[in-house]
């Protein structure tokens, strides 16, 4: 595998292909395993992850990287074999969530806004997951939409700790994903679309100016930024036309064509609008970046139900995977279709 950032950075966004957001911490992958009456234990988790990583034909055609948990960077398969071994098999690229979660941020709107963490002893933990195979890594800062909110505090916080992440990444060798995700859901996601989009450009200017600053090499990074969407509690829902429209425009207008890709979350959309948005926007052509797909939820949901914690369902697991997989890859290239959506 090359080692240098362009190169990682460009083969995280290949074309067809898209990176699987695995990296649920124990709390959050306890909910999922909740839903379907699964026990939250670690041969669990590992049997859960191993299943996915494990679909070959999925992994080597529509997956270009696997975001980890420091849980799962370290655990082995069934057989003994790493996972980082096994995703590395398939062309893969191992990677890391780095970030120590989402704090209450200090002052007037502690209620509502957060600042992520996570910068103190970075260094070090960068050099120890290089050293087990990760080749980038993921920072998550959440912006939050609601009377009065995003404040200046919140969003120069924010991108100034992606920034001083993002250069800590690259000094130890190893691709940053950056991304500030204005958020879609929860319990403030009353604005429309127009809102969306002047705080999605507004968090996203001032992310890169921080970039700027800290000398981050543009060529060497991957944005994971939301789509401009309006909030769930909107009244007024936009079309996936004007959806797909709306997050092309934002993006011309506030990220350098010198970043290689763009990889969205998927932010509380259902499984298929988040492929056709995807699907769309890359039919527009004409991009400045690659722009393809980060998922968790909309890739594994389906392959997680199917599953359903045993060991007899794996087969039907890695099938409503590879077939997530597969529509994603295709919205990726802007082929995707709601006719190939059925005929699974």
């Amino acid at each position: 595998m090359t080692e240098k950032l362009a190169d990682i950075a460009q083969a995280m966004v290949a074309p067809g292909k898209g990176i699987l957001a695995a990296d649920e911490s124990s709390g959050t992958i306890k909910k999922r395993f909740d839903s379907i009456k699964a026990e939250n234990t670690e041969p669990n988790r590992r049997d859960y992850r191993e299943m996915l990583f494990r679909t070959a034909d999925a992994m080597r055609e529509h997956i270009s990287g696997v975001i980890l948990f420091d849980e799962t960077i370290r655990q082995k398969a069934k057989d003994g074999t790493p996972l980082v071994d096994l995703i590395k098999a398939t062309g893969a690229v191992p990677g890391i969530k780095v970030d120590t979660g989402a704090k209450a941020l200090s002052g007037p709107t502690s209620g509502i806004e957060k600042v992520t963490e996570g910068l103190d002893g970075l260094r070090e933990r960068l050099a120890e997951y290089h050293k087990l195979g990760a080749r980038f890594a993921k920072w998550r800062a959440v912006i939050t939409i609601a009377d009065g909110c995003p404040t200046w505090n919140c969003v120069k916080a924010n991108a100034h700790a992606l920034a001083r992440y993002a250069a800590l990444c690259q000094e130890a060798g190893i691709v940053p994903i950056v991304e500030p995700e204005v958020l879609m859901d929860g319990e403030h996601a009353k604005h429309d679309i127009d809102r969306c989009h002047e705080v999605t450009e507004w968090t996203l200017r001032a992310t890169f100016e921080e970039l700027y600053d800290a000398r981050v090499r543009l060529e060497g990074m991957v944005l994971k930024p939301n789509m401009v969407i309006a909030g769930q509690k909107s009244a007024k829902q936009a079309s996936a036309e004007e959806v797909a429209e709306r997050t092309v425009s934002c993006l011309k207008s506030s990220v350098p064509a010198a970043v290689p890709g763009i990889a969205f979350l998927s932010g509380g959309q259902s499984d298929e609008r988040a492929t056709e948005h995807l699907s769309l926007m890359n039919a527009m052509g004409d991009l400045p970046w690659k722009l393809t797909f980060s998922y968790g939820r909309a890739l594994q949901a389906a392959a997680l139900e199917a599953w359903s914690g045993r060991p007899e369902n794996v087969a039907a697991g890695q099938r409503a995977f590879a077939h997530r997989a597969r529509m994603n890859g295709l919205a990726a290239l802007g082929t995707w279709t709601r006719s190939l959506e059925k005929a699974a």
